[in-house]
């Protein structure tokens, strides 16, 4: 019986192996479309936004950013630590800004402790870039339009989000009768 189960499990694995997508000798990883990266539930995969209500023009802000994972011949991408290279799609709305404002997003540690700008964000109030930050945060802030981003934003926060992964954490600081999840400050 045990040698029944390892030829079923070595032709299921062939048939894993045979279904997947390849690459021919002239495509690119990123031509490749493997199963694991299709997402099923899109939502799951969002950070909704959560506006701080504390800077003119954008206290009705809405946002999110979309994650999705990197793809690579065999399968999702990874960093030399082990970590998912995660996309990340940012798209804000009803914000008005001053001609001499910009908005930009920035990926950070739970600890802020590494902090990287992901860019900022164009006409149609979107940005894309990438991470291999396990758990992040994303950041919008307001910053002046004629110097690029630096180290560190300068600017007010106008909206933050956690990742999925971000909001697993312990129940420290939480007392029994917490009326509102963390989520509603946007971690």
């Amino acid at each position: 019986m045990p040698i029944l189960r390892y030829f079923g499990s070595l032709l299921m694995l062939a048939v894993a192996v045979l279904a997947s997508p390849t690459l021919d000798a002239d495509s690119s990883p990123s031509e490749a479309t493997p199963a694991c990266t299709t997402l099923s539930s899109p939502d799951y995969y969002e950070i909704e936004l959560v506006t701080t209500r504390k800077v003119p023009g954008a206290r009705l802000a809405k946002g999110k950013g979309e994650v999705t994972y990197v793809a690579s011949p065999f399968g999702i991408s990874v960093s030399e630590s082990g970590s998912f290279h995660i996309n990340i799609d940012v798209s804000m709305s009803n914000v008005r800004l001053d001609d001499d404002k910009v908005l930009v997003a920035w990926i950070t540690t739970p600890q802020l402790d590494q902090i990287r700008a992901l860019g900022i964000l164009d006409e149609n109030l979107r940005v894309s870039g990438q991470t291999d930050f396990n758990k992040f945060l994303l950041v919008i802030t307001l910053e002046p339009a004629e110097k690029e981003p630096g180290a560190m934003w300068t600017g007010p926060v106008v909206s933050r989000g956690m990742s999925r992964s971000g909001l697993m954490h312990t129940m420290a600081g939480h007392g029994p009768f917490e009326s509102e999840p963390c989520a509603v400050y946007g971690y």
